[in-house]
């Protein structure tokens, strides 16, 4: 098999089989097929697409291009939940723990965060200690223990998607619906799991940023998981706004470890919390229906069983299990304070999402390309969302950075991203549709 004739089958839209795209697959892992043909190939697949069948082979491929963890020995139904990313995006954090509690097995390989949009590996990174690069042994010793473990992807965990990905980054083939599908779902489909549940968002801060085109994604991801044997549902979720009240790393987690102490947090951030939680909890066989999983979402974090499976994963996974018990000592949180306050009186009519993340990035909080080091200290505290009526100098925010000499500019970029209103601006749903089935 030569990659030439594949990429010619490709740029004239004939559909590849199961052996191509293997073919391509391994050579992308294990080198043997030069970049200047791999991004050929992507870029034909940019313009061509690929049919159903297609993309669930390249996934698969994709999958059986390395390792695969066998998760046969840990009971129960398997599922995970995957999100598009977003600002003030850390239900996550929460939610594993809360769904383990609730008797799921919660296998959670999660990524970093790139541009705008933050990583669970770094929100969970911020507890001293902890680790996420795991071996597939220590996950399935834990898995067993606890029914939960929060990793990253190894080397050996689709590698292929890591070499085509990297590629896909520097040769404007991103936006491949198909590609991206395979991406995902080839990370998942290596994890074993049995279901996933989705967090598809649209809107400034996403990257989907158009509903049609969000929702387009959730149906092919849904489609393709079919395929797969992959049991999947996806919640289209607005992220025009920041969700929750902390966007940053420590701050992020600490928000999430105060939810499961019980403690208040934003509305949008509890009701996608549980939202997905339920639907975990659901399709992990342990309600009957998706409300009943709610209910028991929020049952696990009132009786603190939540809180205890969060306390078991940190020490099993090596951090600093003071952080769990006050995370606002033991998280950190950088010196540097800054209020900012309105600059007129009325009702906060968009804090616009996208603009918000260029301000996190300028203090630290992400990265713009994917070796950068980010600051788990730095960060955002919102002290007012959208909808709520201000009156000129009331605090909107609160700013921690380490550096004095990304105030200024952090700061500047933060306020530009605020809009206000005469009047109270109507209240969007947070979750615009759940998209089952591929339909």
């Amino acid at each position: 098999m030569r990659m030439i004739d594949l990429i010619l089958k490709k740029r004239e839209n004939i559909p590849l089989n199961f052996e191509e795209l293997k073919f391509i697959a391994n050579g992308a892992a294990n080198g043997t097929i030069p970049d200047y043909q791999l991004s050929a190939w992507l870029m034909a697949a940019y313009f061509n697409g690929l049919n159903n069948n297609e993309t669930a082979w390249l996934t698969k491929a994709m999958a059986e291009s390395g390792d695969r963890l066998n998760l046969s020995s840990v009971s129960g139904i398997k599922v995970d939940k995957h999100s598009t990313g977003g600002v003030g995006d850390g239900p996550s954090l929460a939610i594993a723990p809360i769904v383990a509690a609730a008797g799921v097995a919660v296998p959670m390989m999660s990524g970093r965060g790139l541009g705008h949009t933050g990583g669970t590996l770094d929100k969970l990174e911020a507890i001293n200690g902890l680790k996420v690069r795991l071996d597939i042994k220590h996950i399935i010793r834990q898995m067993k223990a606890i029914k939960v473990c929060m990793f990253g992807q190894t080397e050996r965990l689709a590698p292929s998607d890591k070499k085509l990905y990297s590629l896909r980054d520097v040769t404007g083939t991103v936006e491949s619906i198909p590609l991206i599908v395979a991406s995902i779902l080839s990370k998942k489909y290596a994890e074993g799991i049995n279901a996933l549940v989705m967090d598809v968002k649209f809107g400034h801060g996403a990257f989907m940023q158009d509903y049609a085109k969000a929702r387009n994604l959730a149906s092919e991801l849904i489609k393709t998981a079919a395929i797969l044997k992959i049991k999947a549902v996806a919640m289209l979720t607005d992220m025009n706004n920041p969700l929750g009240r902390a966007i940053g790393n420590g701050i992020e987690t600490e928000q999430a470890i105060k939810m499961l102490h019980g403690e208040k947090q934003a509305d949008d951030y509890e009701e996608l919390t549980y939202a997905l939680s339920g639907y975990m909890i659901y399709m992990g066989g342990k309600a009957r229906t998706y409300p009943e999983g709610i209910e028991k979402a929020m049952s696990v974090v009132k009786n603190k069983l939540a809180l205890n499976v969060m306390r078991d994963m940190v020490k099993w996974q090596g951090g600093e299990v003071r952080a769990v018990d006050n995370p606002s000592v033991f998280l950190p949180r950088a010196k540097y304070i800054t209020l900012i306050k309105a600059q007129r009186s009325g009702w906060i009519k968009e804090m616009n999402s996208r603009i918000v993340g260029r301000a996190c990035v300028a203090i630290g909080v992400g990265r713009t390309k994917a070796e950068d080091a980010v600051d788990f200290k730095a960060g955002f505290w919102l002290d007012k969302k959208v909808g709520d009526f201000v009156k000129k100098g009331d605090t909107i925010a609160s700013m921690y950075c380490s550096q004095p000499s990304c105030i200024d500019e952090g700061k500047n970029i933060f306020l530009s991203s605020i809009s206000y209103s005469a009047s109270k601006p109507k209240k969007q749903r947070l979750i615009a549709e759940i998209v089952k089935n591929g339909k």
